[in-house]
């Protein structure tokens, strides 16, 4: 496997600029997932690794091997497309075996081995002679990572392999991808729009938005510890409440409904976010707020209740038990120690203690 390392990588289309100064690098048996909504510039950052995309300025290396410029097939890069990318006319072996006939000087009985091993590891062997159109979505999944398997390169690149598939598939192959990553010590970039494979997956997680890098760190650290608010919004589900708030000369923060104990520096701004996430609320006959329930969705054992706030609203996660009806005026205590803040003008986070 290999050190993927981007460097002031920028895109451009007729001039127009789409990824901005990319700093990232992906260590070696890493699962890095790129992250973001559509449109962000993920996909096209993973086809510049790839050398499907030419990068405008910047500088890539795999490997310590500068291949900013190489072609695609100079990279030791194997990727899995959205689509599957499989030949329709040819059985599963045929597709596995496919690029190493053109590519390698391998033997048919290297290669044979290869795909037979390659199979074994992703429950494919009794599904080598069918073709893509006698295959479900998730064994044609397979068949398109077990092609890329079979290469042996430095790095695997995935392109939101997941999104064509139904929940319960996307989960099942979710778990699939974490146990070959673990076995096989992957250098693996894996691109996706949804929150829940970059959280299940990644080893680190790069956020993007709108061509930029966000944040990049450990899953949890981007949850717990999100850098601005972009970010505190777009992980989670729910997401993160932004309650607007006044700063006091003290340092307290205070809204219509409720004052914060959260103990703070100097210099803040005169307007802030409060940031609080739904399982960090408990409603109760008292609480530091007091609010009124709009609405309540349950959703199995629990029940995610949005609260008004005077002209703000949140979402608490409560038992289905506990769940208030909508229409009942509630208490709200905060868990002052998860609570964050965020500059009401540029969204970035400050620090807080507490």
């Amino acid at each position: 496997m290999a050190t993927v390392n981007l460097s002031k990588i920028n895109k451009s289309y007729a001039g127009r600029p789409t990824v901005h100064d990319i700093d990232l690098t992906i260590e070696d048996r890493e699962f890095m997932v790129l992250v973001g909504p559509s449109g962000c510039g993920k996909s096209t950052t993973l086809r510049m690794i790839a050398g499907l995309e030419d990068i405008t300025s910047g500088v890539l290396t795999i490997d310590g091997k500068d291949v900013t410029d190489a072609l695609p097939q100079k990279r030791d890069i194997a990727m899995v497309f959205q689509s599957y990318a499989l030949y329709p006319h040819m059985t599963a072996y045929k597709n596995m075996a496919f690029g190493l006939l053109r590519t390698s000087r391998l033997s048919k009985a290297e290669i044979d081995t290869r795909i037979r091993e390659a199979a074994e590891i992703l429950h494919i062997t009794d599904l080598l002679d069918r073709r893509p159109k006698e295959l479900s979505g998730g064994e044609r999944q397979r068949v398109a990572i077990g092609r890329a398997l079979v290469r042996k390169p430095k790095v695997f690149l995935f392109d939101e392999p997941l999104s064509n598939l139904d929940a319960k598939l996307r989960n099942r192959m979710r778990g699939e991808l974490k146990r070959l990553h673990q076995e096989l010590a992957l250098t693996v970039i894996y691109v996706t729009h949804d929150q829940i494979e970059a959280m299940t997956l990644g080893t680190r997680v790069a956020m993007m938005s709108k061509g930029h890098l966000q944040q990049v760190g450990a899953p949890m650290d981007i949850y717990m510890h999100p850098s601005n608010t972009f970010v505190a919004t777009f992980i989670g589900s729910p997401e993160m409440a932004l309650i607007p708030c006044k700063t006091d000369a003290g340092g307290q923060i205070r809204h219509a409904s409720f004052v914060s104990g959260l103990a703070m520096g100097e210099g803040l701004p005169a307007g802030v976010l409060f940031g609080i996430r739904p399982e960090e609320v408990r409603l109760g006959d008292e609480g530091m707020a007091r609010g009124k329930v709009e609405r309540t969705e349950l959703i199995g054992a629990e029940a995610l209740v949005e609260v008004s706030l005077g002209d703000d609203r949140l979402t608490v996660k409560s038992s289905v038990a506990d769940a208030p009806s909508p229409g009942t005026d509630v208490g709200l205590t905060f868990d002052l120690s998860r609570a964050r803040l965020f500059h009401a003008e540029t969204g970035r986070a400050i620090a807080v203690g507490g």
